[in-house]
């Protein structure tokens, strides 16, 4: 399956890289995200709790950052485990571009999907992967836009 997409963010382009390359702000922002650390090679680790239609289930997985571009983006590759849910994989590209009223953060993803999740559909599998990067930009969008003073950590997602 493939995700594209654009955002535009209420902030700098210095601002939204900084956000985009801090954990804690990941962390708040990834809709049930239990953990996300930094691991001795440079990646991270997360779990995520996430539904897909009748399966929900606990995944622990990693996400490793590659060619760094200072302000204008970088490459994710990750993949996560949920035992009998299944696996996903994810590699992404992400850019940066300035816009009138902020920075546009322009998306382009594809992902692979075993086990249990596979048998469900890439359509519901799609529309729940669009559901969750609508949640994503929406949390960080109140984090990091001009408008919000980035301070508080936001409330959890009713998942």
């Amino acid at each position: 399956m493939e995700f594209t997409g654009a955002q535009v963010i209420k902030a700098s382009r210095e601002e939204v890289w900084k956000r985009l390359n801090d954990p804690a702000t990941f962390q708040q922002c990834l809709p049930g995200c239990e953990q996300y650390q930094q691991v001795d090679d440079g990646g991270y680790d997360a779990v995520i709790v996430a539904a897909v239609g009748p399966i929900k289930a606990r995944f622990k997985g990693t996400a490793r950052f590659s060619r760094h571009q200072e302000g204008i983006g970088y490459h994710i590759e990750g993949g996560g485990s949920g035992g009998v849910a299944g696996f996903g994989k994810l590699g992404a590209d992400v850019r940066l571009e300035d816009v009138d009223g902020g920075t546009a953060l322009h998306y382009v993803a594809t992902a692979q999907m075993g086990g249990k999740l596979a048998q469900i559909g890439s359509r519901l599998v799609g529309a729940v992967a669009n559901k969750f990067l609508a949640e994503f930009f929406s949390r960080f969008e109140k984090l990091v836009s001009l408008e919000g003073d980035g301070s508080r950590p936001l409330a959890p997602s009713p998942d």
